[in-house]
């Protein structure tokens, strides 16, 4: 029998305390697109996503009973140890300066490290709910 051939990442699940605060962080700050966002505050569906590319989506589910605030993020406790989002060498060349401007505290970084695709270089923060996040540049 031949083995299965995974293709690409689809979308991974955030739980999240704060729907509003995430998908701020999400949008303005990383600059992703908000996806069924309105039918989430319509109640038509159970959370909502933002879109990385064509193929690769987050999706923001609600923890529920979570009391949506926090004085200091830590590093959330769980499966994920983190993800890694890619951008281009523009982008990159200023970043921990534009997420310090946004209040987002870099956790390590620059720092050059293996990847999909081969060595890059990497800045780990964390999310407003704890989740580390990697963004590199190749």
């Amino acid at each position: 029998m031949k083995p299965i051939e995974i293709t690409e990442l689809d979308h991974i699940v955030l739980n999240v305390r704060d729907i509003d605060r995430s998908l701020s962080f999400y949008t303005y700050v990383l600059g992703l697109k908000g996806e069924r966002v309105q039918e989430f505050e319509e109640g038509k569906v159970g959370f909502p996503s933002v879109r990385i590319n064509e193929h690769t989506i987050i999706d923001l589910f609600p923890i529920k009973g979570a009391d949506g605030r926090k004085e200091s993020v830590e590093k959330a406790e769980g499966n994920l140890n983190h993800f890694c989002l890619v951008v281009g060498k523009e982008d990159f060349a200023g970043i921990v300066d534009y997420l310090k401007g946004h209040n987002v505290s870099i956790h390590q970084g620059p720092i050059s490290r293996w990847g999909a695709r081969g060595r890059a270089t990497s800045v780990y923060f964390l999310d407003p709910d704890g989740n580390e996040v990697e963004i590199r540049c190749y």
